[in-house]
């Protein structure tokens, strides 16, 4: 059984910053993508970031681009989202995944979910 747990969201200002995590467990996190996306209130569910299983490869929605910064630690089982500049706009419930198979910036593709972490930005 794989688990996916995010931690780190609250309340921030605008031009504030954030750390989001996602501790995985049951699975052998070191071998497998990771990506991060957000769901707004009345949107769909979209891509943030994807890690690939070293850390050597990244990449961003554009909206993110130059403000967050994703990581991993593999001997935590550990994914982090840095989350710099925040803007009202950013307000959503983050989510992290994991991918088994080969690099994917979709979420039709990620195979298994956290339960997500609610990040507000006020203005």
């Amino acid at each position: 059984q794989v688990q996916l747990v995010e931690s780190g969201g609250g309340l921030v200002q605008a031009g504030g910053s954030l750390r989001l995590s996602c501790v995985v467990s049951g699975r052998t996190f070191s071998r497998y993508g990771m990506g991060w996306f957000c769901q707004a209130p009345g949107k769909e569910r979209e891509f943030v970031a994807f890690i690939n299983w070293s850390g050597g490869s990244t990449t961003y929605a554009d909206s993110v681009k130059g403000r967050f910064t994703i990581s991993r630690d593999n001997a935590k089982n550990t994914v982090y989202l840095q989350m710099n500049s925040l803007k009202p706009e950013d307000t959503a419930v983050y989510y992290c995944a994991v991918r088994v198979g080969t690099w994917s910036t979709w979420k039709e593709d990620m195979d298994y979910w956290g339960k997500g972490t609610l990040v507000t930005v006020s203005s």
